[in-house]
């Protein structure tokens, strides 16, 4: 069995020599493996960059939260919920956000089924004290209006 493997790893070496060093095309196919190595290698050096940046922002808000770091000012905190409006009601522009020393004033227009969900999440966000609910609920957004 160890002899097989010999012969074919002896083949596989041959066939690989005879294919790069080919007068004709092997300048070409070098290069073209060259290239393919240099790219994989740049993939993997981008890819753990990225997983390490990830990971220490991670960390960092990980950090933020055990040590209950509260945004610096209300303006931070109203960012924050402005940010976080998409992913909860359907049309954010229609939402106006007012922060002043963690009260959150809500206002403006949302669903219904919405606003529930809205007042929750904001309430729950590191750094505010209380949600003041000023939002005018409609049943239902006309056909135009609706979330796809």
């Amino acid at each position: 069995m160890g002899q097989l493997l010999k012969l074919a790893t002896a083949f596989a070496a041959g066939a690989a020599a005879m294919y790069l060093l080919d007068p004709v095309a092997g300048r070409r196919r070098r290069a073209i493996a060259r290239d393919k190595v240099r790219a994989a290698g740049h993939d993997i050096q981008d890819f753990a960059q990225d997983t390490a940046r990830h990971t220490a922002d991670r960390l960092h808000g990980v950090s933020a939260r055990l040590h209950g770091q509260e945004p610096s000012d209300d303006r931070q905190l109203h960012d924050r919920i402005r940010s976080k409006l998409g992913h909860l009601v359907a049309q954010p522009g229609k939402v106006e956000v007012h922060v002043e020393n963690g009260l959150v004033t809500l206002s403006g227009s949302a669903r219904l089924t919405e606003v529930d969900e809205l007042v929750t999440a904001v309430s729950r966000m590191l750094g505010v004290e209380r949600v003041d609910n000023r939002l005018d609920a409609a049943q239902s957004a006309p056909a135009s209006e609706s979330r796809h």
